[in-house]
């Protein structure tokens, strides 16, 4: 065997020694839990035969407790690109078959060069987290792994996709890094996110607590809003991130990808011309007006569980990605409150960011009231949402489908904070307030004294609805653009879209904004 084939061998038997990861023993183990490893996760998440892995013989230098005599296969976590329906896309995956796939000096290196590549060629960057967190005996060396890659969160935010996959524990400091990407997939059941976990919560303050309670995936979907996904195992997040960028651009230059659906742009939706109740106070699902005008009646949800009363969703007109955002009667009357104003606000600057257009289906009676929320801050939180509607340079459509009402007429993207075409359905009811209240307000003395209050009261009211509870008024000062029949609502927002495609705005030159978070 000549000289080259030797060295040929040697790499080959040093590649098998680090593809066997954490060992035959530890991958069992991972095996019957029923958890991908880090190196299957990859291979599910990539068109198939398209990942190529760098930095595979990265190893730690730590000679602390002993740690020069421990070898860890490829430092606990993979490194590399390939390609999601032919695009290129930059993952990571950590291997907690390999000392936990403990972040350490070397490890976040690793990370830190992919995210650079993934910035360079301006593609989307995927992380797989599953790890025992920071590898303590390299001290603060670690922790400045966790700061390199903090930083470079932020500096590729808004420039490209960045989703973080929790796929085991992520716990302490590595779950900022997850909190400051785009999007947040968790795994029901295996994968938990927390600052501190049980054992210390219950040493400090008594509290017993499961792991799942804590931390776990429906926790962070349906309670703090942290993740944006819950999924039913490993195969279903990546399935999900699939799915989740053949909606995206691979960056904040390029425009979402087009593709042909098959369904006709101009398409009639009969369906909605009976979808209002007559009963003003009863609800209707938004997402009946969703499915019936969106392409093959196809979306995809983020926070499906968080914030119900409003629903932000990925879908296409005729082939266009769009993001729309949506008030939902069906809960909490569609008003709006401090988690569905962060809710909105978080994905319309996304949104902004990478060039999607958007839809706002506004029936909203109001923000919700009380003093909880006044407590919590409804005043900060709901002025993000006229923030970030204001700064918003994409193009902005509007859809008034019932009750539009005060400072929640403004906050859902009405023209005065840059709707580019606003459209009512005959059903809208655009007014400071509602009917009741206004009369009560307006004519008070009047029905007070009145021989029959209570004939009076309904006198006023009918009398403000005649003159406000309807569209035409918005549509006579021009603040509607069309008032349309339902049925024609998919072939509306399609023209309005295509007339929309090259549009043009500028902002006043700026570091940036001080927004009220």
């Amino acid at each position: 065997m000549g000289l080259v084939a030797d060295k040929i061998k040697d790499l080959q038997e040093r590649e098998k020694k680090i593809l066997g990861m954490g060992g035959e023993k530890a991958l069992e183990k991972r095996r019957e839990t029923g958890k991908l490893n880090a190196r299957e996760r990859l291979d599910l998440l990539f068109d198939k035969g398209t990942f190529r892995e760098v930095d595979m013989f990265v190893t730690h230098r730590c000679t602390n407790f002993g740690m020069q005599d421990k070898e860890i296969a490829a430092d606990g976590v993979v490194t590399g690109h390939g390609k999601i329906e032919g695009r290129v896309v930059f993952a990571y995956s950590q291997d907690f078959t390999s000392r936990a796939g403990s972040m350490g000096e070397m490890q976040a290196k690793k990370i830190c060069k992919v995210m650079d590549m993934a910035m360079k060629a301006g593609a989307p960057v995927v992380g797989i987290n599953d790890s025992g967190g920071a590898r303590i005996q390299e001290g603060v060396d670690a922790l400045s792994g966790y700061g390199e890659i903090f930083f470079r969160n932020a500096s590729a935010s808004g420039v490209i996709p960045q989703i973080s996959a929790i796929m085991g524990p992520t716990a302490g400091g590595a779950v900022y890094s997850p909190a400051m990407t785009d999007w947040i997939f968790m795994v029901k059941d295996t994968s938990y996110m927390f600052i501190t976990g049980p054992q210390v919560i219950k040493s400090v303050t008594g509290e017993e607590i499961s792991f799942e309670e804590l931390g776990g995936a429906m926790t962070h979907n349906e309670k703090s809003g942290v993740a944006q996904f819950a999924c039913e195992s490993d195969q279903d997040a990546l399935e999900r991130i699939r799915m989740l960028l053949s909606y995206l651009p691979s960056n904040n230059m390029e425009d979402p990808p087009f593709k042909e659906t098959g369904d006709d742009p101009y398409r009639l939706a009969p369906e909605l011309d009976t979808l209002i109740p007559d009963n003003p106070n009863q609800s209707y699902d938004i997402k009946t007006v969703i499915t019936s005008i969106v392409d093959n009646g196809e979306y995809f949800e983020p926070h499906e569980y968080f914030a119900k009363n409003i629903v932000i969703c990925f879908a296409r007109l005729n082939g266009r990605v769009i993001g729309i955002i949506a008030n939902q009667p069906n809960f909490l009357a569609g008003c709006l409150d401090i988690n569905a104003s962060d809710k909105a606000t978080r994905f319309i600057r996304f949104c902004d960011a990478f060039n999607i257009p958007m839809l706002t289906i506004a029936d909203v009676p109001g923000y919700l009231p009380g003093s909880d929320q006044e407590w919590n801050g409804i005043i900060r939180h709901g002025a993000k949402l006229l923030w970030c509607y204001s700064e918003a340079t994409v193009p902005k459509l509007l859809l008034i489908t019932r009750k539009d009402y005060g400072g929640s007429y403004l906050a859902m993207c009405s023209k005065h904070l840059g709707a580019d075409m606003a459209f009512a359905w005959p059903s809208a009811q655009i007014a400071v307030m509602g009917a009741a209240g206004a009369a009560n307000i307006i004519h008070a003395r009047e029905i007070k004294g009145a021989d029959d209050p209570v004939a009076k009261r309904a006198e006023k009211i009918e009398e403000y609805e005649a003159l406000f509870s309807n569209p035409y008024c918005a549509a006579n000062r021009g603040y509607v653009d069309a008032v349309i029949r339902p049925a024609d609502t998919r072939a509306r927002l399609v023209d309005a879209l295509e007339a929309l495609g090259s549009k043009r705005e500028m902002r006043p030159a700026k570091k940036h904004g001080n927004i009220p978070v």
